[in-house]
């Protein structure tokens, strides 16, 4: 039985045609995997291994160099709380507190409930408006120990409309309309040069 539903099957067929080598989907596959799932399963890995051609182990191991990437069950809702140089100054360590004893577990924890996940990472390139933390990726700016409550409450209440479900990056999917397609032709293949490759060898003749 296909890990991906029939209409995420169709994607990710497409997506792999997007590529002349099939393995350089794997990124895309993961996200799709994941917002699907929410985290990345066995059944996943195995499965985006078929489409692309290589093993379940190589699919981990790429996946999981990237911290977005989750391999076991997280919440609906993934606070990251900052707690870099810039947030750590401006109160980014004493938030993390705040959010640990709100929630009643430590960072990386997930509540009782399945809601929340917790976890503090090291920045998200938001410096100039510490201290700050994403939930499902989306900003919370310059966030007071009030400021999460406030947004717990409302989360839970279902007052918050901009934050869709874990593992989703775009609401809005790529596509590529089929006249603009560049064309998928393995490297082996080609008969011509990158036009990239072509013009920095003329760069190239002219400094000689």
């Amino acid at each position: 039985m296909s890990f991906f539903t029939s209409a995420n099957l169709d994607i990710a067929r497409e997506i792999v045609s997007r590529y002349p080598v099939p393995r350089s989907a794997l990124i895309p596959l993961l996200h799709l995997a994941q917002e699907q799932h929410g985290w990345v399963t066995d059944d996943a890995m195995r499965e985006i291994a078929d489409l692309c051609g290589i093993t379940p182990a190589e699919v981990k191991g790429t996946g999981s160099f990237y911290e977005m990437f989750k391999f076991g069950p997280v919440g609906s809702y993934l606070i990251n709380v900052c707690t870099n140089i810039s947030c750590m100054l401006l109160g980014g360590e004493e938030l993390l507190d705040h959010a640990q004893q709100r929630l009643g577990v430590k960072t990386g924890g997930t509540t009782d409930d399945g809601m929340f996940t917790l976890e503090d990472v090291e920045c998200v390139a938001a410096c100039t408006e510490a201290p700050c933390l994403q939930v499902n990726y989306r900003y919370r700016l310059r966030v007071t120990n009030n400021d999460f409550d406030e947004m717990i409450d409302d989360i839970r209440a279902g007052r918050v409309d901009d934050l869709p479900q874990h593992g989703t990056l775009a609401r809005i999917r790529q596509r590529i309309p089929t006249d603009k397609l560049a064309g998928v032709v393995h490297p082996d293949d080609a008969r011509e040069a990158p036009v990239w490759l072509a013009r920095n060898a003329a760069e190239d003749s002219v400094v000689g």
